[in-house]
């Protein structure tokens, strides 16, 4: 073995392989790279044990990242990011919505709503309208019970907006309005002076009729006014306002028959009044353009929607009568008159059906 005049740490064939005297240079660079991982350790865990509240976090939750919401909001850390493990269908999907703002509502520094959570992930919206029934049958499926349709997928990841883009998105749903023009058919979301979006509707008969669950003749005109929404149904009960027979399903434009979709409807209270004309889907969109309903306001499914998105308990809204009306280059439309003779549609003579509406009970019955 050779003789070494250096302290030797490790031997190779009767060589000193190693030794940390003769290898004093490259001791210095491993010991500095020691010191280095070894600081760097006792930093990482030092960051690990601070209190969980100050951690943008919680464990097993997708890393938040920046996203833009539908608001005016600048880009801003969302406050959590929340994985979707396992489909949420469409019969599922109220529940699991309340359950999430159950649980978040308490650690975010607002008032978290469905609306709110909702409006900040707008593409859910988009999947949403994607369920109407003749989009569907435009791409080749037909769809026999909507309920069962898968709005959430897993892998999906839903955030909640930061404290800055939650107040633009509260302060935009605050400035929103519907407004109705009923000869021209059409249903504007407005916020502030700007038209959001612009849909077409189906408005009340020209006629008075009986109708078994109100107990009488009515005048099925739809009223003007203004008020706000009062009242929303996400699990409406159906019934025929003519023979009061409960129906579960429904005959569409192309004579097929399906489960009636699970699709919220809303009620607003139109000069202090609840005549019972709700806004809701129907599933004859042939009748849109037309005074073909029992007073209620009725849009397409996807539509329906968005408006409910855009229209939560408070949204104030205005039902008008113009026959006149300016369209956005200017020009002046006129629009036939569907409720001659005129008279104050804000009286309309004949029985009302408020009656139909006592407490919060999920009936509704103005027709598919």
């Amino acid at each position: 073995m050779q003789k070494s005049k250096y302290p030797c740490i490790v031997w190779l064939n009767g060589f000193c392989a190693y030794s940390p005297l003769k290898n004093m240079k490259s001791n210095k660079y491993l010991i500095g790279t020691a010191f280095l991982l070894l600081a760097l350790a006792s930093a990482f865990i030092l960051f690990w044990n601070r209190p969980l509240e100050n951690r943008n976090q919680i464990p097993t939750y997708v890393e938040p990242v920046s996203v833009r919401t539908d608001s005016t909001a600048p880009f801003e850390k969302p406050a959590f990011s929340i994985p979707i493990t396992q489909p949420v269908t469409i019969e599922r999907y109220f529940s699991f919505m309340d359950a999430l703002v159950r649980q978040y509502d308490t650690l975010v520094p607002y008032a978290l709503t469905e609306h709110m959570l909702v409006r900040a992930n707008p593409w859910i919206i988009d999947s949403l309208e994607n369920t109407d029934y003749y989009r569907q049958i435009a791409r080749g499926n037909f769809v026999a019970d909507q309920r069962k349709m898968t709005i959430l997928q897993t892998g999906d990841t839903l955030i909640l907006p930061g404290p800055k883009a939650a107040n633009l998105l509260q302060s935009s749903i605050q400035a929103t309005s519907l407004d109705i023009n009923l000869p021209a058919f059409r249903l504007r979301i407005m916020e502030k002076d700007s038209v959001l979006y612009d849909f077409p509707v189906r408005i009340g008969k020209n006629q008075k009729k009986y109708l078994a669950l109100a107990g009488g003749n009515v005048d099925l005109r739809t009223h003007t006014g203004t008020g706000e929404i009062i009242r929303i149904n996400r699990r409406p009960v159906f019934f025929d306002p003519v023979t009061g027979k409960q129906f579960t399903h429904t005959k569409r434009d192309d004579q097929r028959t399906t489960w009636m979709p699970l699709i919220p409807w809303i009620e607003p209270a139109i000069d202090g009044n609840r005549y019972g004309q709700m806004i809701h889907p129907t599933t004859n969109p042939r009748t849109l353009g037309k005074p073909a309903s029992n007073g209620c306001i009725g849009l397409k499914e996807a539509d329906a929607w968005r408006v409910y998105y855009y229209a939560p308990i408070g949204t104030k809204v205005v039902i008008r009568y113009d026959l006149f009306e300016e369209s956005n280059t200017g020009d002046t439309l006129r629009y036939k008159d569907v409720y001659p003779p005129r008279v104050s549609r804000k009286k309309v003579v004949g029985k009302s059906v408020v009656a139909l509406y006592s407490g919060d009970n999920q009936d509704c019955w103005c027709g598919h």
